[in-house]
């Protein structure tokens, strides 16, 4: 795509789709103050009075945006807005006020603390630290009376680039106007890249610091699915590019199932969900069920484990969008980035490779009983045709699996497991004649396979699930599956991506789950794609030696079919 002049730059796309507009850029952070302006002591309570109103004002705008939001947007706008008249952070700016420092300089050391605080948390506790530096911009530029930092006003299409988005920042964008989303930092799992997806908008995340280089104005095309921005790009091309995309929105707009390639292959398309209201949504969709129920999502706040009876009623309101189809839940999946007062170590060097998922279980067996009889007796109220199936999250070894199906078995519940242990996928042979069915969990075998943390942008081109020695794995545990008569799905968010996804049903999964938004978008591409379609790019990915090589492979080979 370009011209002899033309110059791109590379980032970890997320969302596929292209885009042909000016860059805009996120209006300015303010500058912060390096040291305070001394404030007498019989002047403190007066600035401490200041600090306050221009927090309740920020609050207020992030309230009547939320009122006016749905949705995840909604949520986002309130917990933004929780942030700001949070009274901790409160506490700790009239500490530093009473110890002679002005508002803004008080306002950024409150926040600085907290920010340590939650960087050595680790997992996301980290990636908050994103919300509260928003929550100290929002507020220092209320003080000084400047512009509140965020969203430029666009009239036309544009091309949206930042740093970073703030989450209140991200859940409230304008697509009719903002075509696409590219970011300095972040990640394949970070706030942005999710809210992008659940949008349908073209999103490249973690390009670098080269980013900076595009000044706003500057025509840009972007293409999410190789994770490109090209500056200086053949006009002509661009725009039909930018045509074709269209045309396949509208073909995504249109679909309706069933879940099949071209040439009549079958195979499962559910959605992942995290609670009775996101099951509600994707009901709404074509998803033939749900293959990940993230059950830790609706505890995550709760200070004491939820009774056998509350967590059955709130499985239950689960069940109850999919009635006669097949729900999977994962067990309590907490720990490393989902902490959980009542489950969890208070502190591990590194919680990300300590006692998370199926591990938390190993010295609190009852946790896991207590879950699975509540999982058990939600289910005893669905019709005999609707399949429960249960996995647990993290299996290891063989012995886990083993010891895990028992359990099930005992409460007439189908025993799986996530593969996405790195060994799970390489001891699959004798992991599998224990269970019924397993999952891979893409997000993590891609952390676990390239040792990298998953939620770090700077290792965003690690943590890309395009890449090779992941897709070997995947391949893998298909084989396996294969001769075990063991079916292998796949529910993290590469079943999301339509190429992708393609190169999954060719390597041998039987299903896909992914966000309710993307569900359609992965149906309607594999429809376009006959089985050997998606064997060949299979082939194509898993001998290629990068992610990036891996992904225009793919790409290249599905438009010549057009």
């Amino acid at each position: 795509m370009g011209n002899a002049s033309s110059h791109s730059i590379k980032g970890t796309g997320v969302v596929a789709g292209v885009a042909y507009a000016p860059a805009v850029w996120v209006r300015p952070r303010p500058d912060l103050p390096t040291v305070g302006t001394p404030v007498g002591e019989d002047q403190r309570e007066a600035e401490f009075e200041r600090f306050t109103e221009a927090a309740l004002t920020v609050a207020g705008r992030l309230e009547t945006r939320a009122a006016g939001a749905e949705g995840n947007a909604a949520e986002v706008l309130t917990a933004t807005a929780g942030m700001v008249k949070d009274r901790g952070w409160h506490k700790a700016v009239r500490k530093n006020i009473n110890s002679g420092n002005n508002a803004e300089y008080a306002v950024v050391g409150a926040t600085d603390k907290f920010v340590a605080m939650f960087e050595a948390a680790g997992g996301i506790m980290a990636e908050r630290t994103t919300d509260l530096k928003d929550v100290r911009d929002r507020v220092i530029a209320q003080l000084r009376g400047e512009p509140e930092p965020g969203l430029p006003t666009v009239t036309g299409e544009a091309v949206l680039l930042a740093d970073d988005l703030a989450p209140a920042d991200t859940a409230t964008l304008d697509t009719a106007h903002i075509k696409a989303l590219v970011t300095e930092l972040g990640g394949p799992t970070s706030h942005t890249a999710i809210i992008a997806r659940q949008l349908d908008i073209p999103c490249i995340v973690a390009v670098g610091a080269e980013l900076r280089s595009i000044e706003a104005g500057t025509q840009v095309f972007l293409d999410g699915s190789l994770g490109t921005v090209t500056l200086n790009a053949d006009e002509s091309e661009a725009r039909q590019a930018v045509a074709e995309y269209r045309e396949f929105a509208a073909k995504v707009a249109q679909w309706t199932g069933p879940a099949q390639t071209k040439d009549g292959h079958r195979f499962q398309l559910l959605a992942n969900v995290a609670d009775g209201n996101a099951a509600r949504v994707a009901a709404d969709t074509e998803a033939e069920g749900i293959g990940l129920y993230r059950t830790e999502m609706s505890f995550l706040s709760a200070t004491e484990e939820p009774t056998v009876d509350e967590q059955a009623r709130i499985y239950g309101k689960v069940f109850a969008a999919f009635p006669e189809s097949k729900v999977v839940v994962r067990t309590l999946d907490a720990g490393s980035d989902k902490p959980i007062s009542y489950a969890t170590m208070e502190s591990e060097e590194n919680p990300a490779l300590g006692v998370r998922g199926l591990r938390i279980a190993r010295d609190n067996e009852s946790l896991l009983t207590r879950q699975l009889d509540a999982i058990a007796q939600a289910a005893a109220e669905r019709s005999d045709d609707a399949a429960t199936w249960v996995m647990a999250p993290m299996v290891a070894t063989p012995s886990e699996a083993k010891w895990f199906a028992r359990l099930c078995r005992e409460r007439n519940l189908t025993a799986g497991a996530m593969i996405e242990v790195p060994a799970a996928a390489l001891m699959a042979d004798t992991i599998m004649p224990h269970l019924d069915f397993v999952s891979i969990g893409t997000n993590d075998l891609t952390q676990y396979t390239m040792a990298a943390d998953r939620l770090s942008p700077q290792l965003a081109y690690l943590t890309d699930p395009w890449q090779p020695a992941v897709l070997r794995l995947i391949q893998h545990t298909c084989v396996v599956g294969r001769d075990h008569n063991v079916p292998v799905g796949v529910c993290g968010e590469a079943a999301a991506d339509p190429m992708l996804a393609g190169v999954l049903v060719g390597l041998g999964v039987n299903s896909l789950s992914c966000a309710a938004t993307a569900i359609a978008g992965v149906g309607a591409q594999l429809a376009e794609l006959t089985r050997e379609d998606c064997e060949k790019i299979a082939d194509l990915a898993v001998s290629a030696e990068s992610a990036a090589e891996a992904r225009e492979a793919v790409r290249d080979y599905i438009s010549a079919l057009a």
